[in-house]
């Protein structure tokens, strides 16, 4: 069973469409990336999801079912625009949250002061949210959308304001609930934590899906016959097979010549007696991947 089903969701504000025949599977047990620039439609899905918003058409499923009040108490929720209550002290606010997840005065009990060691915030519990930066707030949110044990977990920009040693707290947290079986939806402009933590993905823009799929399939979607090497000696400024050399920090990328595999490539730069310490063929990041499909994308919508 799914976690989540998106099935052909619209949603429009008066003359605006948010959302436009939008569709995606979450599954139990994986952190699931959804991803898209500024005004894409994030958002808006992510709040027909949580039934803030009816769609216009379409259907979401959650845990099996149509969303009910039972299961919002099932789900651990972080918006982009931070929630807590700024003149209350931490304690206080997030004992508050976790009675209207359903806990009672016993859970919380045992369970506030695990999290506020977890992600050091012991020492600043009796401060006012108002007084903590912006990291620790944000760990604040983050034991917020956790303590009640969801099933569910949907965390927009979860690395925002965070410091590096913080950042890798969060990662390890949200691969931990991964491996308890929870279901992460995260919606980040952080390519590389994608990179590092999503099974899968979604990219939208302009209400429409755009790329979906499993991360490892993405990336080979996009693969060229481009090479990266790391040469003991500089490479002169034409090679047979090579059509195009480009110098990077510390090696080179080469593009083969039309019809040239980079198995061939390799031979024929050792029989030219280029000396190597590494030949990969490059994989593009999941950056230059969302900018050249938002790119295509812009140029169908025009």
């Amino acid at each position: 069973m799914s976690a989540i089903i998106v099935d052909k969701i619209a949603k429009s504000f008066g003359a605006t469409q948010a959302v436009r025949d939008v569709s995606f599977e979450v599954r139990p047990g994986e952190i699931f990336g959804l991803l898209g620039p500024n005004g894409s439609g994030k958002t808006t899905s992510i709040r027909v999801i949580l039934d803030i918003y009816q769609p216009d058409s379409g259907s979401v499923t959650i845990l099996g079912g149509p969303m009910t009040n039972e299961k919002l108490n099932q789900i651990g929720y972080i918006p982009e625009e931070r929630g807590l209550y700024q003149d209350v002290p931490l304690d206080r606010c997030l004992t508050y949250l976790a009675t209207l997840k359903g806990l009672t005065e016993e859970q919380i009990t045992e369970r506030l002061p695990k999290y506020l060691a977890k992600f050091d915030l012991t020492d600043h519990a009796k401060k006012k949210a108002k007084e903590l930066s912006k990291g620790m707030q944000q760990k604040g949110q983050l034991i917020a959308a956790l303590i009640h044990d969801p099933e569910i977990v949907i965390i927009d920009e979860p690395f925002s304001a965070l410091d590096p040693v913080n950042t890798q707290l969060v990662k390890d947290l949200l691969i931990e609930q991964r491996n308890a079986g929870k279901t992460i939806v995260m919606c980040t402009h952080q390519m590389n934590q994608v990179e590092q933590l999503c099974d899968r993905l979604v990219l939208i823009d302009h209400g429409r899906v755009l790329l979906q799929g499993e991360l490892s399939e993405v990336r080979d979607q996009f693969r060229t016959n481009e090479v990266i090497i790391d040469s003991l000696d500089p490479l002169p400024e034409e090679l047979n097979g090579v059509s195009r050399i480009e110098q990077l920090n510390g090696g080179y990328r080469l593009t083969p010549q039309a019809g040239l595999s980079a198995h061939q490539l390799l031979n024929e730069l050792l029989a030219q007696g280029i000396k190597l310490n590494s030949f990969e063929v490059a994989v593009p990041t999941l950056d230059e991947i969302f900018i050249q499909v938002v790119k295509e994308g812009n140029g169908k919508h025009e």
